[in-house]
């Protein structure tokens, strides 16, 4: 049984959007001479057939109306090429959808009369991607038309290492991403950071820094939440950053935090107060830098725990001779500042700073130190007459940076200025 186009739409499989200008003009006119009587005008209306099956009708198959520079089923599509899109035989383009495996839309453009379509942002090297497209012919009946091709694969690739490696961390564990390729330009900058995604558990408020042209660092605005859990992707893959050069894959990341531990070392009382949660759990007494040798002010993050590590003068260019076994010895900086046993020196902890820059303890209270703490939690350095800890370039200063200065740092935002940082790492040497 045929439906008019009234039927149709009250029974909802047109809408008056698929109708075409001539078909509107041409219901209105039949059902304005079946007004009267108003009862036979509305039977009339709603039984009655105009011969237009068509409009009620499945899409027809648009394949031969819409014209694509890609062939269907290709595999080597130019992905420097925008993708175009055209109507013909007088049909109109109503819809287009181009997206690769991964769910990214490719963006694109419709001219006024609907008759083209073209891609106004860079495909994806070395991906698939599924084209849909709708049309209405002249009589305003909707076609489909659906096909699928590949991009030829890049020649450059920019890979992206994800850090830190999964496993369990402290609360002031940053997430860093190292380039293979330097990226200057504020829009590549944008692009790479944006494919850069960060979700945690709980939510936090937190933000990307070029640290330099190679390497970002991202952390919230205060530390991460205790027992928290956060993934970091790279949806930069086939993505094109500039002419020649497309996004490599990079492998995720999946951290999570452990308790909230914050040693907090204050160099005119010569104590350490290690809290977890808040809630203070020892009091150390420590010695810290001597004149000449002050330890650096501000907050770090514990790098790596060394069991044993051997400390020369020779290391840090010494002026007076020692060359000591250490043990129980927690790294917070690359330059060789540890929090360590030193039973040489338990007459003077608590008493005076007489170490070349790391932070001293009595062998059992080191030992209980780096059993208590993991890579990632918070060991913060005060009132010393030590220079500021750097944000970059020594081990992770990152929480040094106020949160206004660290978000200037961040492509992202782009009232705000791309930061940079020092691009050389200081060499790994240890002090005592």
């Amino acid at each position: 049984m045929s439906h008019s186009p009234r039927t149709a739409i009250a029974q909802g499989v047109l809408t008056p959007r698929t109708l075409s200008r001539k078909h509107k003009r041409r219901m209105v006119k039949s059902c304005a001479l079946l007004l009267a009587p108003l009862s036979v005008g509305l039977a009339a209306c709603g039984s009655g057939s105009t011969g237009d099956s068509s409009l009620a009708s499945a899409p027809y198959d648009a394949t031969d109306v819409v014209a694509v520079n890609a062939d269907a089923d290709s595999k080597d599509v130019d992905p420097e090429k925008p993708l175009e899109i055209t109507a013909q035989h007088g049909d109109t383009l109503t819809d287009v959808l181009a997206t690769d495996t991964k769910g990214r839309a490719l963006p694109g453009e419709m001219s006024a009369d609907g008759k083209r379509w073209h891609s106004t942002g860079p495909l994806a090297a070395g991906a698939r991607y599924t084209l849909r497209v709708s049309t209405e012919n002249d009589e305003g009946a909707p076609g489909r038309r659906t096909m699928h091709f590949e991009t030829k694969p890049a020649s450059k690739h920019l890979k992206v290492k994800l850090g830190p490696d999964n496993g369990t961390y402290g609360v002031g564990q940053p997430l860093t991403a190292e380039l293979s390729r330097p990226i200057k330009g504020h829009k590549q900058r944008e692009l790479v950071e944006r494919a850069l995604k960060v979700r945690s558990r709980p939510h936090v408020e937190g933000a990307w820094h070029w640290v330099n042209s190679k390497e970002l660092h991202y952390r919230p605005r205060s530390y991460w939440p205790a027992h928290a859990s956060i993934t970091l992707r790279s949806s930069l893959q086939g993505l094109k950053v500039r002419d020649g050069l497309y996004g490599g894959k990079a492998e995720p990341v999946r951290m999570k935090t452990g308790d909230r531990i914050e040693a907090i070392t204050d160099a005119s009382s010569l104590v350490m107060t290690v809290k977890k949660n808040g809630k203070t759990v020892r009091s150390i007494p420590v010695t810290t830098g001597k004149a000449g040798y002050e330890t650096r002010n501000g907050i770090k993050v514990i790098l790596t725990k060394e069991p044993f590590v051997r400390m020369t003068s020779a290391s840090i260019g010494a002026s007076d001779f020692y060359d000591l076994p250490v043990y129980w010895a927690t790294r917070l900086t690359n330059s060789g500042e540890y929090v360590h046993g030193a039973p040489w020196s338990v007459s003077s902890q608590g008493v005076s700073n007489t170490s070349h820059g790391c932070t001293g303890m009595s062998s059992a209270n080191a030992k209980w130190f780096f059993k208590n703490v993991r890579q990632g939690d918070i060991v913060q350095h005060v009132n010393t007459a030590g220079e500021k800890m750097a944000p970059f370039g020594n081990g992770f200063g990152d929480w040094n940076l106020e949160w206004k200065k660290w978000r200037a740092g961040s492509a992202v935002h782009k009232d705000e200025p791309v930061g940079s940082g020092p691009a050389d790492v200081a060499r790994l040497r240890p002090q005592v």
